[in-house]
């Protein structure tokens, strides 16, 4: 999937290395947004069993994980997903993504945002994509506004992060073709 300043492409064991620096550099900023991630998570071997289960999840429809990278260039600037895949009257999933600290403030989130929903919506036939934010990381949830989500509430204490149950604010999109 390409957009003007960055495509989309599924992670293969190649970008294993690229994969492992992206998130050592950024580990102290992923961390504070993210699930607690194993000692082994910043590894080539915790990669490649991260990739493998991605794969696997794929083939069952229960998630659909992506790259970033900058157009004219192969390199890798963060990850974008689709996860808990619900099919039958629901079809519906979670997205989550995370942008190297360098590239952060220049419009790759939002555009990565915008291919998978027509990803999630023309391919997959989703009817809705929700995502939750920390309600004081005010650019992710710029991010997905800008992209078309909107406010539906605060989750109380839903995600565990660093050990603690943090809020979030639950922003959605819907299948207006749907």
């Amino acid at each position: 999937m390409k957009g003007k300043k960055i495509y989309l492409r599924r992670l293969t064991f190649d970008d294993l290395e690229d994969l492992v620096d992206l998130e050592i550099r950024n580990k102290e900023l992923f961390e504070q947004f993210s699930v607690t991630r194993r000692p082994d998570f910043y590894s080539i071997e915790g990669q490649a069993l991260r990739l493998q289960m991605q794969e696997e999840n794929w083939q069952k429809d229960e998630q659909y994980n992506f790259g970033i990278f900058l157009n004219g260039e192969d390199i890798l600037v963060g990850s974008i997903n689709l996860v808990q895949v619900v099919r039958g009257p629901v079809q519906s999933a979670i997205m989550g993504y995370t942008i190297d600290q360098l590239h952060n403030g220049q419009g790759y989130a939002t555009e990565a945002v915008n291919l998978l929903v027509d990803f999630a919506f023309q391919e997959l036939q989703l009817h809705r994509i929700e995502a939750g934010v920390m309600p004081h990381h005010v650019a992710s949830i710029r991010v997905l506004e800008k992209a078309g989500f909107h406010k539906e509430g605060i989750a109380i204490k839903n995600v565990q992060i660093n050990g603690v149950w943090q809020d979030h604010q639950i922003l959605a999109i819907i299948n207006l073709e749907d």
